[in-house]
C-alpha cells in the first residue's frame, strides 16, 4: 500500500474527503518526524511506539573488495508493534 492508496482508504472509512485525509495523514507523519527529531518517542496504544536509538561505530567489510572499512555512528529510528498490531499480522 502506498500513501495515495492509504488517503483512499482513510476518507472512506472516516467518511471525510480525500484532500481532508491527506491533510490529516501528512500532519500525523510530521508530528512523529518532528517528535523523533527531538529525542522523544510516539507511543500509539495497541499500534506500536515509535522511537530514536543510537548505533555503535563498527567495522564492515566492503564486499567488492574485501577490504575492512569503518561504519560511523548514527541515529536511527525503530518502531516496536503494540500488542494488538502484532495480533493481528499472526
Amino acid at each position: 500500500m502506498n500513501k495515495a492508496e492509504l488517503v483512499d482508504r482513510m476518507a472512506s472509512a472516516a467518511d471525510i474527503s480525500k484532500a481532508a485525509a491527506e491533510k490529516s495523514l501528512t500532519g500525523m507523519l510530521e508530528a512523529i518526524t518532528d517528535t523523533l527529531s527531538s529525542g522523544d518517542k510516539v507511543t500509539l496504544v495497541g499500534f506500536g511506539t515509535f522511537s530514536v536509538s543510537e548505533r555503535k561505530a563498527r567495522q564492515g567489510r566492503n564486499p567488492q573488495t574485501g577490504e575492512t572499512i569503518q561504519i560511523a555512528a548514527r541515529t536511527v529510528a525503530r518502531f516496536k508493534p503494540g500488542s494488538k498490531l502484532a495480533n493481528a499480522v499472526k
